[in-house]
């Protein structure tokens, strides 16, 4: 990009601009990432993202929510080889949207294994609380029914949390792929800025 005074020789300087809301996660690599694409931070907004305005929390999958972070570039409208860096900084795009995916599919499948082992449990202690109030009460079949209702309501943590690591373990190297894949597509796009 120019300095200050490259810009005053030149004249008035055009930007386009961008902005992305990413997970916090993801913001260090889209910060290094974007100037392989001709981008840079937009001074404007600069204050934005240390504030609260940059910053929002939003529900997800997982149990607690993810915090997100709002970006801001801008870029100089008259760059060289600007659609080919427009193409690659779709695919960067893509991968990065492409990991955000496989974060979200970490916790999904754990998530609904536990509730449908907790629903099934919950199913058993309402059979147990129905077979203790009829007239007359059948003890057998109450405590019979509560011993796996009780197993529905504690279960689903640890089943929860070894779900979420066997999947983990599954999307890691999915992971390294994409991050691969990233690298590859910056080195395109900082080979043809220089």
């Amino acid at each position: 990009m120019m300095n200050g005074n490259e810009r005053t020789q030149k004249g008035h300087v055009s930007y386009e601009y961008r902005e992305i809301t990413v997970s916090r996660e993801l913001s260090s690599l889209c910060l290094d990432s974007y100037p392989c694409f001709g981008w840079e931070m937009d001074p404007n907004h600069e204050a934005d993202m240390e504030g609260s305005h940059g910053r929002r929390h939003c529900p997800s999958g997982a149990a607690r929510p993810k915090e997100t972070v709002t970006l801001y570039f801008r870029r100089d409208r008259s760059l060289c080889n600007k659609t080919e860096l427009t193409r690659l900084q779709r695919n960067f795009d893509s991968c990065v949207a492409e990991l955000q995916t496989l974060e979200r599919t970490k916790t999904t499948s754990a998530t609904i294994a536990a509730l449908v082992v907790a629903l099934i449990g919950t199913a058993f202690l309402a059979g147990s609380t129905f077979a203790v109030v009829a007239e007359p009460p059948i003890l057998w079949l109450t405590i019979l029914l509560a011993v796996p209702g009780f197993l529905g309501w504690i279960l689903p943590v640890f089943l929860y949390r070894r779900l979420a690591e066997k999947k983990a373990a599954e999307i890691e190297p999915l992971k390294e792929q994409k991050y691969d894949e990233i690298d590859t597509i910056c080195e395109k796009g900082s080979r043809l800025l220089h």
